[in-house]
């Protein structure tokens, strides 16, 4: 059954009107009248709809079709790339056939507004199902508020004021009803929050049947959105932006409120405090919590470094572990992985043609990273950040994280677990990928100058600027010969427990300056940086920061919340977000793309910072446009401003 040939209850003009004349809906035939009562004669049929309404969720974990992987700074790919995030990431997004359009389901991205209308069908329906008790009935329509709740709330987070599609017009419906204007982003984001209420009392507060219900959204996933989407509403793009003064329908409606006054966007991040608390409570209630790694069983015993490395991978990368709140079974991370691991690494498989390493972190990414002390190079007191592009060789003490006797830059050196962790580079250990002894001969490491395994030896399976996500990579995941890559895949992680503590310290910190939110946002920064080997927030920046004050003031600690939540979630598609709610895009996104000199084989001659390509992001790029036909064909439809 097509899923187009369900949505009978919005007629073919009104698609045309809203969405921009979507020829597919135009085979629509009188035949199909009979679906919706097939659809919801029996609980089977039922179900199969509710999860036709799931597989909209998005791509979390496909390149080509989550933006937020490639469309921003943290991974670039080779120039001879068609990926669509990649367009953006560049600054080639257009108004006509806009890249990632979910507001249509087109270059990348699915039809999220056909998401939505599946839902409402299915709301407007589900009573009519004979063979299911009440309960069962409450379960599922609060679960498919959520996901009308969750599309609702991606679109915002693209476009701003959206269309809000509360029901589905009837077929009789007069143009006037079909040209539906956009509402105030202000009014978006509280339709999304009362969908999240109304779903949230008939959920499960968790997963019992986890062999075929994990996946389905709870309890604790419906609060963590909540607090999500009240963090985003708060934030300076949303909260009060005197970028967007004027922005209004044709009617004279203004879609954002500039004329905010302070107090009541210091209610907002109250508010949302308060949603973050309420989530983290529960999720610790029903037993989530930081992961640390506990190995089942294991033939040696592993180093405190390799063990804190394995923390923060597989916080990610193990499937259902206590951290992860939800993670979207639609989007599994299996191909991915190959486009993180680099070719050549495991020297016994030198014929394996399955992996391209392309996904290339950039130089300014891979500073981000701190200090073995904890703090940011520039401003650790003996980390000497001027000669970082200097040569060195590892000692002994650094073993278990780069290749004795291998020439490297001092910029990977004495740096914190995370660095390592994430990224894979010339001349780093990369641990796993079936070799689990770390104080073995045999562990293997990247070599990629040029003439080297993984260098640019295939046009489009290599690394740009010579690091590697390693982060991304389950360390099971095992390379084979010929384009074998036995991949230990998981679901891609929407949220994790870490994500709620910042988002958490965050809102504390815009909500009041005060020592005492400040003292309570640091609680959960340091259980973050104390999984990952770091001392407190106050001792490292006491210690070995040449501004030891900084954690003291709103603003100081302002900047630590915005470059933790960069190291603990880089490349889970969270930076790409955050820098446009903070508003802080224009600077990051206009920084040069730079990397390593591939094309030399000598570490003197490899190790010379090297432009990739000149970023470039303006005012108008925080938010998508909308595909020019569906301004056309709505009369009522205004167009973001700039495009």
């Amino acid at each position: 059954m097509k899923i187009k040939n369900r949505i009978l209850l919005v007629g073919v003009s009104a698609i045309a009107v809203l969405f921009g004349g979507c020829n597919e809906f135009l085979d629509v035939t009188p035949d199909n009248v009979a679906t919706i009562d097939y659809a919801f004669r029996l609980r089977t049929a039922a179900e199969s709809f509710l999860f036709t309404c799931y597989s909209y969720m998005p791509s979390h974990s496909a390149p080509g079709g989550n933006p937020a992987l490639c469309g921003g700074d943290e991974a670039w790919l080779v120039p001879t790339s068609s990926n669509t995030g990649a367009a953006i990431g560049r600054g080639n997004q257009r108004v006509v056939e806009p890249y990632m359009n979910a507001w249509q389901g087109s270059a990348g991205c699915k039809d999220l507004y056909q998401g939505i209308r599946d839902c409402n069908v299915f709301l407007e329906n589900i009573h009519l199902v004979p063979d299911m008790t009440q309960s069962e009935k409450d379960r599922w329509i609060a679960e498919v508020k959520f996901l009308k709740a969750y599309y609702h709330f991606y679109l915002t987070r693209m476009y701003g004021p959206i269309v809000l599609i509360r029901e589905n017009l009837p077929m009789d419906a007069s143009p006037d009803e079909i040209k539906i204007p956009r509402s105030p982003v202000d009014e978006c984001f509280d339709y999304i929050v009362a969908l999240l209420d109304e779903a949230y009392p008939d959920l499960p507060n968790m997963i019992t049947n986890e062999v075929q219900e994990f996946g389905r959204i709870t309890q604790a996933i419906c609060l963590s959105l909540k607090a999500k989407t009240l963090i985003t509403a708060a934030s300076d793009l949303f909260n009060g932006n005197p970028d967007y003064k004027g922005f209004a329908n044709r009617d004279g409606t203004l879609l954002f409120d500039t004329e905010i006054g302070e107090n009541e966007k210091l209610l907002k991040w109250q508010k949302a405090a308060e949603a973050c608390k309420t989530a983290i409570d529960f999720c610790h209630s029903i037993g989530h919590q930081l992961y640390y790694y506990r190995p089942a069983f294991s033939a040696y015993v592993l180093t405190d470094s390799t063990m804190t490395q394995m923390n923060i991978r597989n916080a990610v990368c193990e499937k259902w572990n206590s951290e992860i709140i939800w993670a979207n079974t639609n989007s599994v991370a299996g191909g991915l992985q190959a486009s993180c691991i680099p070719r050549g690494l495991d020297p016994t498989r030198t014929d394996n043609s399955g992996l391209n390493g392309s996904m290339a972190p950039p130089l300014k990414i891979v500073e981000l990273f701190y200090s073995e002390n904890g703090v940011p190079l520039q401003e650790d007191n003996s980390w000497d950040y001027n000669s970082r592009f200097q040569i060195m060789e590892p000692e002994e003490m650094d073993a278990v994280y780069l290749k004795q006797g291998y020439l490297t830059a001092k910029m990977n050196f004495r740096r914190e677990p995370r660095f390592y962790a994430n990224l894979g580079f010339d001349g780093g250990i990369w641990y796993g990928q079936g070799h689990y002894d770390d104080k073995g001969s045999d562990l293997l490491y990247v070599s990629c100058k040029k003439g080297q395994p993984a260098a640019a030896i295939v046009e489009s399976a290599y690394s740009t600027t010579g690091y590697f996500i390693k982060k991304l990579v389950h360390f099971q995941s095992i390379i084979g010969s010929g384009n074998t890559f036995a991949t230990e895949n998981y679901p891609w992680p929407v949220i994790r427990l870490a994500d709620l503590y910042l988002l958490y310290a965050e809102a504390l910190n815009e909500a009041a300056d005060s020592e005492a939110n400040r003292a309570e946002a640091l609680t959960y920064i340091d259980m973050i940086r104390e999984r990952a080997g770091l001392q407190s927030v106050r001792i490292s920046w006491l210690n070995h920061s040449n501004n030891p004050n900084k954690p003291a003031s709103r603003t100081g600690l302002r900047e630590i919340i915005r470059q933790e939540r960069a190291i603990e979630l880089m490349f889970e598609g969270q930076r790409f977000w955050d820098v446009r709610r903070w508003k802080t895009a224009i600077e990051e996104l206009n920084k040069p793309v730079t990397g390593w000199y591939l094309d030399d084989g000598t570490a003197e001659g490899y190790y010379r910072e090297r432009l990739v390509y000149e970023q470039t992001f303006t005012t108008r790029d925080y938010l998508w446009p909308i595909n020019e036909n569906c301004i056309l064909a709505n009369s009522n439809l205004v167009q973001n401003p700039g495009w």
